[in-house]
C-alpha cells in the first residue's frame, strides 16, 4: 500500500465564500485522517480568487487544531516572498503548538502575478536567484544548535521536516544536494517528471534529515461510482485551468456536462498535457491509473488533489483513492 497524502487549495467555489472554503477544508482534513492519509498539505497563493489559502500557516494551524494524528503543512510556502526568519518562527510556533505533525514544503514560484508579488514587497530581481541560500538558512533556524547570531524563538530545536517542492530540474538538484525529500508538482506540471526523477535520485547527497531519496509526486483524482459520473465532476477542474491559463482566474465553477466537447484543439491539447498525471473515473479505473501511475515512476508517497464543486462528491472521491492504494 503506498501512502497517500492531500493537496487541498482551500477552493472556493462559485457563489460561496472563504469561510465555507475553510469548513471544508476542515472538513475535509478530519475525513482524510479518517482513511488514514498522512499528511495535509496547504499551499500559499496570493491574489486568486478561487484560491483561500493565502495566509497558508494561520490556516495550517487550523487544520491542525481541528483534527489529532494527520500531520499538517505548506506544500508549499513560497520562501521568495518571505524572510526566512518569519517562517522559521511561524513554523516553530506550530511545531510547538502540534509536536511531530508539522511539515514545511518550499518552493521558489511567486504564487502570485508580478502585481501581487510587488504588493507582496518582494525583490522581484534577486529573491528566486536566493532561494537556494535561504533554504539553508531557514533549516539553520530550525536546528538544535543555529550558527547564526539570531535565534528564531520559537523555532530553534524544533527541526521542522524540511521537503523541497518543484516542477523542474532545478528543485530536483537542491533537493539532492541538500539530502532533502522532493515533492514534484506533476498534478499540473508533468512536463519534466520522469527528468526530474532521474536528477534527483541519481545525485541524491545523504544528510541528517533524510538517508536516502524520498519522493512524493502530485496526482489528480476525481472518483465516483461510475466513469461518466467522474467524467462530468472532473469538468469543474477543467474549466478552472482553461480559464487561469487564458489570464480568467476565478472561483471553481460547477459541472457542465459535454465540456470537454467543446473545446477547441489548442485548449483539449493543454488539458491533456498539463493533467495527463490523472485518474478520472470509476473505482477500478483510479485504481488501475493510480497503480499503473505509481509503477511507472516509483514514487514513495502520492499527494492527491481532487478539485471537486461538490463538497459530498469530493470527500467521496477521497474514499475511493483511499481503497485504491490498498
Amino acid at each position: 500500500m503506498i501512502p497517500l497524502s492531500v493537496l487541498d487549495l482551500a477552493p472556493i467555489n462559485e457563489g460561496s465564500d472563504a469561510t465555507q472554503s475553510f469548513r471544508n477544508s476542515l472538513s475535509l482534513a478530519q475525513h482524510a485522517e479518517k482513511l488514514g492519509y498522512r499528511r495535509f498539505w496547504l499551499a500559499e497563493h496570493h491574489g486568486m480568487p478561487g484560491i483561500a489559502s493565502a495566509a497558508t500557516s494561520v490556516l495550517i494551524g487550523h487544520i491542525a487544531g481541528g483534527t489529532h494524528t494527520i500531520r499538517v503543512g505548506a506544500g508549499g510556502i513560497m520562501l521568495p516572498n518571505h524572510s526566512p526568519l518569519v517562517i522559521a518562527e511561524q513554523f516553530g510556533t506550530l511545531a510547538s503548538l502540534y509536536p511531530g505533525r508539522i511539515d514545511l514544503g518550499l518552493g521558489r514560484a511567486p504564487g502570485s502575478d508580478q502585481a501581487t508579488a510587488r504588493a507582496l514587497r518582494r525583490n522581484l530581481q534577486a529573491s528566486a536567484d536566493e532561494f537556494p541560500r535561504d533554504v539553508v538558512e531557514l533549516m539553520d533556524f530550525l536546528s538544535d544548535q543555529p550558527r547564526q547570531a539570531i535565534r528564531a524563538v520559537p523555532g530553534t530545536g524544533t527541526k521542522v521536516p524540511v521537503w523541497i517542492l518543484g516542477s523542474s530540474l532545478f528543485g530536483a538538484q537542491l533537493a539532492a544536494m541538500l539530502g532533502l525529500p522532493f515533492a514534484f508538482a506533476s498534478h499540473f506540471a508533468p512536463g519534466y517528471l520522469m527528468q526530474a526523477l532521474d536528477v534527483y535520485r541519481s545525485t541524491f547527497q545523504p544528510s541528517e534529515q533524510l538517508a536516502k531519496p524520498c519522493v512524493m509526486l502530485g496526482f489528480n483524482v476525481v472518483g465516483a461510482e461510475t466513469d461518466a459520473e467522474a467524467q462530468l465532476l472532473a469538468t469543474s477542474m477543467q474549466q478552472a485551468f482553461v480559464r487561469l491559463r487564458s489570464g480568467r482566474p476565478g472561483q471553481l465553477p460547477p459541472p457542465v456536462p459535454g465540456y470537454l466537447e467543446s473545446l477547441g484543439g489548442r485548449e483539449a491539447d493543454m488539458l491533456a498535457e498539463v493533467l495527463a498525471c490523472s485518474a478520472v473515473g470509476s473505482p477500478d479505473t483510479v485504481r488501475r491509473e493510480m497503480q499503473g501511475f505509481v509503477q511507472r515512476t516509483g514514487a514513495d508517497e502520492l499527494m492527491v488533489t481532487s478539485q471537486i464543486f461538490d463538497h459530498e462528491a469530493r470527500l467521496h472521491s477521497y474514499e475511493i483513492a483511499a481503497e485504491a492504494a490498498r
